[in-house]
């Protein structure tokens, strides 16, 4: 009966937190909306390859700061060390960030040179003043997710994604080009800093401290290394496409992918953000965390698919009427990249499972293969332009991820399986 009754709170509070993550982000695409209307008629395919490098580099760099295995630690570690870490990944966290603001702005010059374009270099720089306020929230936002208040995550994140969505417009309409892409992150990037502080009431120690940073470190780098190939794989697209077929088909394409798989990765973040800290919380008794996995894969199947289906037959009819005739050409790519997103959350699933059980080094492996493979699909694809490109990015994903979620999922559970140590518990 114990055991029941505590299946059913953690169940109850995944569906909570996908609540509250999916409200904000009903808000978000509300708005969402208006802005990418107005952008596609006021912003040229040229803007949008700009807008589209300053983007994906920023996508890289954010990858050392809060989702380098340092917020990772907290949500797992025990509650006697949760202080310790806290005060100590404050400290590495400014030490990241600075490093990684002052490596933006000198790699801005090489990163115009290579793209052959100057605009570039200033956005760069200006953008990477996002990484300087990071550090004010960062702990703050870990110790929200350890404590499973994601109510607090989606307030941030519903209100960052409504003063964004409506800045973006009024840039804009305002002629401002590609920058109606990059200042709204700048902008609202403090709404983070103001939500968490309000609803968290941890504070760093002043005195500089780097206790136990070992620890963290190596619980991190595995993690580093998975999440820097994932980021490798969702922009590596972008950087060929832009350096090989040039900056005017980079518009064309990074319009169709945020078009269409931008929705539905929103919808798949919804899902298995809360997963991790649930999958964490219950890795002690066997049974309650086999509940939570399969729970969750059942919940990811029963919102992705219908809507990335219905998303994708819709295509052809939404895009030129709410997006303009002169973004048609772009439909078949919106369409075969949306049908990519299918086995994304179930392979990122797979690899929270075995990252809460301390095995983020196989998810680094496996991440490395993939990463071969689908460069390896994207250069034979892109000798048939953007729309051998967006073919090469279902086929590789649509035959890869499904086997790692199986692998995964029977390398956990299987009956000779010793990951799990305690499985009559």
């Amino acid at each position: 009966m114990i055991i029941t009754k505590i299946k059913q709170q953690l169940s109850n509070q995944f569906i909570r937190n996908i609540g509250w993550l999916g409200g904000a982000e009903l808000v978000n695409r509300v708005f969402r909306l208006g802005a990418t209307v107005v952008l596609a008629r006021a912003l040229s395919p040229q803007d949008y390859g700009l807008a589209a490098v300053v983007l994906t580099i920023n996508e890289f760099t954010t990858v050392f700061t809060l989702r380098a295995g340092i917020g990772g630690k907290i949500v797992q570690a025990d509650e006697e060390d949760v202080e310790v870490f806290c005060n100590t990944a404050y400290w590495l966290n400014w030490i990241l960030c600075i490093s990684l603001f002052l490596i933006q702005c000198a790699a801005a010059f090489p990163i115009a040179w290579f793209y052959q374009e100057e605009k570039l270099i200033l956005p760069l720089c200006v953008y990477s003043l996002v990484y300087l306020m990071m550090p004010f929230f960062a702990v703050h936002n870990a110790l929200i997710d350890r404590a499973n208040r994601l109510k607090i995550t989606a307030i941030s994140t519903a209100i960052q994604s409504m003063l964004g969505n409506i800045l973006i417009p009024v840039f804009a309409l305002s002629g401002m080009g590609m920058w109606a892409l990059v200042l709204p992150g700048l902008f609202t990037t403090p709404v983070w800093i103001i939500v968490t502080h309000i609803n968290e009431p941890w504070r760093p120690k002043m005195s500089f401290t780097l206790k136990r940073w070992q620890e963290i470190v190596y619980f991190g780098k595995d993690i580093l290394g998975y999440e820097l190939l994932e980021k490798l794989r969702a922009n590596i697209d972008y950087l060929l496409v832009g350096r090989l077929l040039g900056v005017e088909a980079l518009g064309t394409y990074f319009f169709a992918f945020n078009a269409g798989l931008g929705i539905s990765l929103n919808v798949i973040n919804i899902m298995v953000w809360p997963l991790y800290p649930h999958l964490c919380a219950a890795r002690r008794n066997f049974h309650e965390f086999k509940q939570k996995y399969f729970h969750s894969l059942k919940t990811i199947s029963l919102v992705i698919v219908p809507l990335v289906i219905l998303q994708s037959s819709l295509a052809p009819f939404y895009v030129p009427i709410v997006f303009g005739e002169k973004w048609r050409i772009a439909i078949p790519i919106l369409v075969l990249i949306c049908l990519s997103a299918i086995p994304r959350p179930f392979a990122t699933a797979a690899a929270l499972l075995l990252q809460s059980l301390d095995k983020a080094w196989i998810n680094l492996c496996w991440s490395l293969i993939f990463t071969g493979f689908f460069v390896g699909c994207l250069l034979i694809g892109m000798q048939w332009g953007i729309y051998g490109v967006a073919v090469s990015v279902l086929i590789s994903h649509v035959i890869a991820m499904p086997l790692f979620t199986v692998w995964a999922t029977r390398l956990v559970f299987g009956k000779n399986s010793r990951l799990l140590l305690n499985k009559k518990s």
